[in-house]
């Protein structure tokens, strides 16, 4: 990866406080939580913020720091659903048609290609691409 999940996700947060409003403090206490503790503390906290991010779908930064600490979450507990999670919050992203930031943008599109790899659909991809090229087209 080129670049710190950590410290991006460390950076959208800041951002992200015009987009929460009143939740900022709520946020603000999940992600304390959430940095300074491990195991089901954590997970509890990030579940939250996933939790509180679904009421906010055009709150980019907020949405991008979510994306972020997602990969954090892999790396604490490399798991299927983690990947999947991190796939839907960046087709989400991506989705949206709101203005985003481009430093976000792409870094969102390699952390979605890890998210990918980690659950083997890059591979199937190429396959499923070599597969293409080695059948039959028309009338052979």
């Amino acid at each position: 990866m080129r670049f710190d999940p950590a410290l991006a996700a460390q950076a959208a947060f800041q951002q992200a406080e015009a987009e929460l409003g009143s939740d900022w403090d709520t946020a603000v206490g999940l992600e304390s939580t959430f940095s300074t503790n491990a195991g089901s503390t954590a997970r509890k906290a990030y579940e939250e913020l996933l939790a509180l991010a679904q009421g906010y779908p055009k709150a980019h930064f907020f949405q991008a720091f979510c994306i972020y600490i997602t990969w954090q979450q892999v790396a604490e507990e490399t798991i299927a659903r983690h990947f999947q999670t991190g796939m839907r919050l960046c087709e989400a992203y991506f989705a949206s048609p709101e203005a985003k930031d481009f430093r976000d943008m792409e870094q969102i599109k390699e952390l979605y290609e890890s998210f990918r790899a980690g659950l083997g659909l890059h591979q199937e991809d190429e396959i499923q691409m070599e597969f293409r090229r080695d059948t039959p087209k028309g009338g052979d």
